[in-house]
């Protein structure tokens, strides 16, 4: 819930729907690294902090659905790189300050549903809500409620000059030089009048998907790039560029104008239908997600054709592509750093699920989708790309995104995911740090039948855990750890979805907390219903077998 820069200052609090009350300490205002602020959905009371305005690298605050009062602290406009502010449904009272008006970057500005009266400032955001406040809102205000919309961007002349004063200029030469050569009046004045034309469509410069905009236009937090610039940064997405490819598109390493590395994710099968507007707002929602073990979003490119996502490059690659990796001779994923990568995947994913406003459930987790920063630590990307690609129709559920042997039974029997296909999906990943072998590889050699999670269940009824650890650790690791990870992973991978744990019961549960409970709680569930063998087929392979959905699902899923 807090995320801090490389250097150890605080530079996010990401603290929704925590049930969180009393009062906000106006010593927030020495966090002075701070580009983000979003404790939405609690019971916060009190005054909002004057000291806020001291935060200068400030992108968003949404301070949203508690129960904040008196005035809006004017010092709010020293936000200069401020671009989302929240204040809605609380009970603010006073005037909006004059002083948000010295805010150019504004995306989005909400004071809806407070007690504000007086007149409104002309604020430059592209949304500005104010409905809900009765003293604002009244038939006898002078104030539209209805949200306030700035004028287009527009780029001033090169000269300094108002266009429109130059074209009358052009247009007194023509008139002048018409009067003096008599029946060449009417030709230079249409010709003048052609060219002031020009001049004018010429000098504004609208924001639109088609490249011609401002490109320091943000969207929240998010940078807006030009196709041609990322298409530079990628030697026009260049073969030799690629990172990876998977069902949502393919990756490329980049380089910016300003030296620094990017991947470059150049989506397929986007929502054309959708248009611009679902697009920057499922966008939006992804780059709100801000946690020390998600792959954050810097930015996005939007064109007609073309649909681009652009985040920090991971040195370190995927999970999936260090399993097997060795460096002077050791692994390069050790057993420590595999249990690491296993905790800090559980705590992106419980952000996700329990923390995140709105929720968003992955779908698709698996070693190939948790990177490695520059100290191995794990970073869940890929997250929110499946609901972002399938608004085809707003009223019918998603088709089934996700890979063989990690999805669970329920989503590809029906199409419906929940919280609980991540974490069956989860539990897939623990078997594959634990074996080093990608689930959809598994059965491939001569000595491996069936699918991992099969595989698995056996060795764990025999006793043999021992065989199923990676014979890359050569024997180096921890077998009680081994023996809880095994159970963690079984928990997770249980056939009914209402069986599994949620992920904040999975974190615990790697921890060292609770396990034995809820391992002997599910033994004697298995044992008094034998749901398995009534309500779900006995093996993993069998269900895949059985569904009908499975083609449909390895043709979405697209190569991996």
């Amino acid at each position: 819930m807090i995320t801090c820069t490389p250097d150890g200052y605080v530079s996010a609090l990401g603290l929704p729907s925590q049930s969180l009350s009393g009062t906000l300490s106006p010593g927030i205002g020495n966090l002075t690294f701070l580009e983000s602020i979003l404790l939405q959905n609690n019971a916060i009371a009190g005054l909002i902090p004057a000291t806020i305005g001291k935060l200068e690298k400030l992108e968003a605050l949404d301070l949203s659905n508690n129960t904040f009062s008196g005035d809006i602290p004017s010092s709010l406009g020293n936000l200069k790189d401020l671009n989302y502010l929240r204040l809605n449904n609380n009970s603010l009272t006073g005037s909006c300050p004059e002083s948000l008006s010295n805010i150019g970057g504004l995306t989005l500005v909400d004071l809806s549903y407070n007690n504000l009266s007086g007149s409104l400032p002309k604020i430059s955001a592209r949304t500005f809500k104010v409905a809900g406040n009765p003293l604002l809102c009244s038939p006898k205000a002078d104030n539209n409620c209805s949200g306030v919309f700035p004028e287009p961007l527009l780029l001033p002349p090169d000269d300094g000059k108002d266009p429109s004063e130059s074209g009358s200029k052009n247009h007194r030469v023509a008139v002048a030089f018409g009067a003096s050569f008599g029946a060449a009046f009417s030709i230079i004045l249409v010709i003048g009048l052609l060219f002031w034309w020009r001049y004018r469509r010429n000098q504004q410069i609208f924001f639109d998907i088609n490249e011609q905009y401002d490109p320091e236009v943000r969207l929240g937090h998010l940078k807006r790039y030009t196709f041609k610039e990322l298409r530079a940064a990628t030697n026009h997405f260049s073969s030799k560029n690629i990172l990876g490819k998977g069902g949502f598109g393919i990756v490329y390493k980049g380089c910016l104008s300003d030296g620094s590395v990017v991947a470059v994710k150049r989506l397929k099968d986007y929502n054309t239908a959708g248009g611009e507007i679902q697009f920057q707002t499922e966008v939006e929602t992804i780059s709100l997600a801000v946690h020390r073990n998600l792959l954050r979003l810097r930015g996005f490119c939007s064109t007609e054709n073309e649909r681009l996502l652009v985040y920090p490059y991971m040195p370190n690659g995927s999970v999936a592509s260090r399993l097997k990796d060795q460096i002077h001779g050791r692994p390069a994923l050790d057993w420590a750093r595999r249990k690491r990568v296993a905790l800090g995947t559980a705590r992106g994913l419980l952000y996700l699920h329990e923390q995140c406003d709105p929720k968003i459930i992955h779908r698709d987790v698996k070693a190939a989708n948790i990177l490695l920063d520059e100290d191995f630590e794990a970073v869940v990307g890929d997250f929110g790309l499946a609901k972002l690609l399938d608004h085809r129709d707003s009223h019918v559920t998603t088709a089934v995104r996700g890979t063989i042997g990690h999805i669970a039974p329920e989503y590809l029997s029906t199409g419906q995911s929940s919280e609980k296909t991540d974490v069956f999906g989860f539990g897939i990943l623990l078997l594959e740090l634990i074996t080093g072998q990608k689930a959809l590889d598994f059965g491939r050699s001569a000595n491996q039948k069936g699918v991992m999670l099969d595989w698995v269940k056996k060795l764990h009824q025999e006793g043999k855990l021992g065989l199923m650890v990676d014979k890359d650790l050569k024997g180096n690791f921890d077998r009680i750890e081994l023996e809880e990870i095994v159970q963690v992973a079984l928990l997770c991978t249980q056939f009914n979805p209402s069986h599994r744990p949620k992920m904040s019961d999975v974190l615990r549960m790697l921890e060292g907390d609770g396990l034995a409970e809820k391992w002997e709680a599910s033994q004697k569930m298995i044992e008094t219903s034998r749901f398995r063998s009534c309500e779900y087929p006995q093996r993993y392979s069998d269900f895949i077998e059985e569904s009908s959905l499975v083609v449909e699902a390895m043709e979405l899923s697209g190569p991996r």
